[in-house]
């Protein structure tokens, strides 16, 4: 088990080290920084000076290793546009983006685990197809336009929920059904043929000759072991959930993570892009490290892969 976590954290942190990379070289080859912080009104003489006083005429590697030497220690920079330091951004519009992923990824798994389990004891049936069905709309439902027809429905029409801000816990709902909306159908699919696969093994025949009673069967014996890639997807798509956050947190002016990157994307503010784009992929690391060691932990084969 020791060396199955020391090759899992091995490669976590060459992932790491490759996004703290890209984050860096994707801000500069984006155009002059300078010229950016700058505005389209500056002349030359305010270019120059913006670039030596953040330390952009530096040749790029020497910008680089002090970018990752500060960045290492969590310490980003200031931002531009906010004045504060990025650090004290991030953490504080965190917690309304880990609310808004954790609770798509619940209403995701309270939907997609029992639709899938249908779906594989009904195999072949209407029932089959019409589970089927759903997961194809939701995997090509855009998350923004389904955004916008909850808002009009729920929020303008019926006036049951809010259809902007996190005043009350009710603001997580609709944002929440978005991002759970796309996790549904990956989550249903790989469940169903879980599922069907386990129904399949000897265990269960096994299983149902000793009499044991068919939840038992089905939960117990069935789903415990279905189970093991549902738990790498779901973490990945809390991953993906977090990173989409950029475009429901906008669409329903939510003040979290993914809205303080497309604040800053508008302003220029590259800092504060640097080390979202750096947070949200280092969270998305250690979900998968995490699904690896609990997949581990429930299928002890996968120790010696």
């Amino acid at each position: 088990m020791l060396l199955f976590l020391l090759r899992r954290l091995g490669v976590a942190v060459l992932v790491a080290l490759t996004v703290l990379t890209l984050a860096f070289l994707l801000t500069r080859v984006s155009g002059d920084l300078a010229i950016s912080i700058a505005g389209p009104n500056a002349t030359s003489e305010d270019i120059e000076t913006i670039r030596r006083v953040y330390g952009l005429d530096r040749p790029v590697w020497v910008q680089y290793l002090d970018w990752l030497g500060r960045a290492v220690q969590g310490d980003f920079g200031e931002s531009y546009f906010f004045r504060d330091r990025v650090a004290n951004l991030i953490l504080g519009r965190m917690p309304v983006t880990l609310t808004l992923g954790l609770v798509g990824l619940c209403i995701a798994l309270v939907v997609s685990l029992p639709l899938g389990i249908l779906a594989a004891v009904r195999e072949g049936t209407m029932l089959d197809r019409a589970v089927g069905i759903v997961a194809l709309v939701g995997q090509a439902m855009p998350s923004f336009w389904l955004g916008l027809v909850l808002m009009i429905i729920f929020g303008l029409q019926l006036a049951w929920l809010p259809i902007s801000g996190v005043e009350s816990w009710q603001g997580y709902i609709l944002p929440g059904v978005v991002l759970a909306f796309s996790a549904i159908p990956s989550l249903t699919r790989l469940t169903r043929s879980g599922m069907i696969e386990a129904l399949s093994s000897d265990y269960i025949r096994t299983a149902r000759a000793k009499g044991l009673t068919r939840f038992s069967i089905l939960v117990k014996h069935g789903f415990r072991n279905a189970a093991i890639p549902v738990v790498s997807i779901a973490a990945v798509q809390l991953g993906f959930m977090l990173g989409g956050s950029v475009v429901i947190e906008t669409v329903f002016a939510l003040h979290g993570v993914g809205f303080l990157a497309w604040e800053s994307i508008s302003k220029n503010d590259f800092p504060v892009v640097q080390a979202v784009v750096l947070v949200l992929a280092l969270i998305y690391i250690g979900l998968t490290l995490l699904a690896d060691l609990l997949n581990a932990v429930l299928d002890p084969r996968l120790r010696t892969g």
